[in-house]
């Protein structure tokens, strides 16, 4: 159901015509694309593709997120019904027995056939491709993706892609054209776009085809003990090769828009051709950058380097990743856990911005994009990620009770119960600190200019009332930085953040007092001045 904003149509295509968000640009480019004008099929259709040999990942997440906002502000700019197939390739042959999974000596056996024809090593399902199927659609119910999930398996044997099939066979001398010239020497011997199924095996075989027969509907194929075998092309009997497939797919389902990242460009540039020969016309493609390590370096699952989803949802709400989804798609970002508490904190930043704001700002605003439209209302105003971390961090505790205990007393009106966005923050703030922060933690002793600073900010502190506001809490701690001639006050702040929070980095520490409490920190800055133990 396209999104229905709560304004009129035309005021809304107003505003997404001159909105600059990515996803506006993209949804103005495919209304381009079809002309203006809604296909024939009667829905402008977006696709995601999955290959469900593998569980779903970081990667697969980013792309149905990023689709989906384009269908949004598609839906926003022009008012067409749209769909987003979730289109699985589990009739693929598997190729090798996956590393993470149990009983990985029960597929051996089954090497070469359609996933959804070997056996599911979870014991769940009635295949192994039926239990990754439904691992996806679990997995993009959980995030409240709205889609309609496509077997490939299914849509060969229903006939689906017949017609599609059959244009492959006439145009077989075509699509050969396009293909061979991308392929070694050895694989050119052997390369079909058509991959029969064996009647007799059920493997996915990769063998020369001897003939084709257009007006029969049918191939010739050469088995590897040299008998040659008939097979129509229709009714799940072959299925395409992986580009052919690809650009076979754009054509039988008329596919309007897919994504797809950077290492795919030739592959996209030559299912397009194939789509054209049969007759089709090619979807709109937006190429993403990649995710890189650490290190600079790509993100790799059998590599397993970068960060996982699980990993991410351990220290962040989903809403975060979606935002780092959100952000810059044709730039390639590091994904490691380092960037986590800063795209919290732009979240919260956006969601905090986006009530206050103008229409046109709004759309363009990260939060519009990542709720459909209608984000929620903020419930952590004043508490940043990053000053939990910190208060987690100068509590000691894994306790989420215990840092209430000190945000019920800066909020009153919080409670964990009406405010379980922050409650979750709270939660993530202590699995990261635990897991990064603790095991590096380092206190230092003050240098004298240091020292002398810091007792004139006690004694600040000390005739300041308990409730005094962050502002007037950061002015103090400003002034004196000044006062005990920092030229660059950076140095006060992190020598601040070294003593007292063991660590180079910190939060505004007007902020943080607040929330940690004037007097506790008086007896924070007393016990670091006598030498004490910080981090018991």
């Amino acid at each position: 159901m396209p999104y229905q904003p709560d304004l009129p149509r035309a005021h809304a295509h107003e505003l997404a015509l001159h909105a600059n968000a990515w996803p506006f640009a993209e949804a103005r480019a495919l209304e381009k694309h079809l002309g203006g004008k809604l296909p024939e099929k009667g829905y402008v259709l977006f696709e995601t593709g999955y290959g469900p040999s593998g569980l779903p990942h970081i990667g697969t997440f980013g792309e149905v997120m990023r689709t989906t906002m384009v269908r949004r502000a598609f839906e926003l700019l022009t008012g067409m019904p749209t769909r987003l197939f979730a289109y699985s390739d589990d009739m693929d042959g598997l190729r090798k027995v996956p590393t993470n999974v149990p009983n990985q000596d029960m597929l051996r056996p089954h090497l070469g056939k359609p996933l959804t024809q070997i056996p599911d090593p979870f014991g769940t399902h009635e295949s192994f491709g039926h239990h990754n199927n439904a691992r996806l659609c679990a997995f993009l119910d959980s995030f409240g993706f709205e889609y309609e999930f496509k077997s490939a398996t299914e849509e060969y044997k229903a006939g689906h892609l017949d017609k599609t099939l059959l244009k492959v066979l006439q145009h077989y001398d075509k699509v050969m054209e396009i293909m061979l010239p991308t392929l070694g020497e050895e694989r050119r011997a052997t390369y079909s776009p058509f991959l029969p199924v064996c009647s007799e095996t059920g493997e996915v075989l990769q063998v020369p085809i001897v003939e084709t027969k257009p007006d029969a509907g049918t191939i010739v194929y050469k088995r590897d003990d040299g008998q040659l075998v008939e097979t129509e092309v229709t009714g799940g009997q072959v299925k395409l090769q992986w580009k052919a497939d690809w650009g076979g797919r754009w054509d039988a389902l008329d596919v309007d828009y897919e994504m797809s990242g950077k290492d795919l460009i030739d592959s996209v540039k030559l299912a397009s051709r194939i789509c054209r020969t049969l007759g089709g016309k090619p979807p709109l493609n937006l190429t993403y950058e990649l995710f890189l390590d650490d290190q600079g370096q790509k993100i790799s699952k059998s590599k397993g380097n970068g960060l996982s989803m699980e990993e991410w949802l351990r220290y962040a709400t989903p809403e975060s990743l979606a935002l780092f989804m959100y952000q810059k798609p044709k730039t390639a970002k590091r994904l490691f856990f380092d960037v986590i508490p800063k795209t919290v904190d732009e979240y919260l930043a956006h969601l905090a911005a986006f009530d206050g704001q103008e229409e046109k700002d709004q759309i363009n605003n990260p939060v519009w994009h990542i709720h459909g439209g209608k984000p929620p209302a903020p419930e952590a105003e004043g508490l940043s990620f990053n000053i939990l971390l910190n208060l987690a961090s100068v509590c000691g505790s894994d306790d989420k009770a215990v840092l209430w205990s000190f945000i019920s007393r800066y909020r009153a009106d919080a409670t964990p119960e009406n405010s379980p966005i922050l409650d979750q923050l709270v939660g993530y703030a202590i699995n990261y600190y635990e897991d990064f922060v603790k095991p590096h933690k380092s206190y230092r002793v003050p240098s004298e200019q240091e020292r002398g600073a810091l007792q004139d900010l006690k004694t600040k502190l000390e005739g300041m009332a308990g409730d005094a506001s962050a502002e007037d809490i950061q002015t103090e701690v400003y002034e004196v930085g000044k006062a005990h001639g920092f030229e660059n006050l950076r140095n006060w702040f992190k020598a601040c953040y070294e003593v007292l929070l063991g660590q180079e980095q910190g939060p505004r520490m007007g902020s943080f007092i607040a929330l940690y409490g004037v007097a506790e920190t008086v007896t924070l800055i007393d016990k670091a001045l006598a030498g004490g133990d910080l981090s018991a």
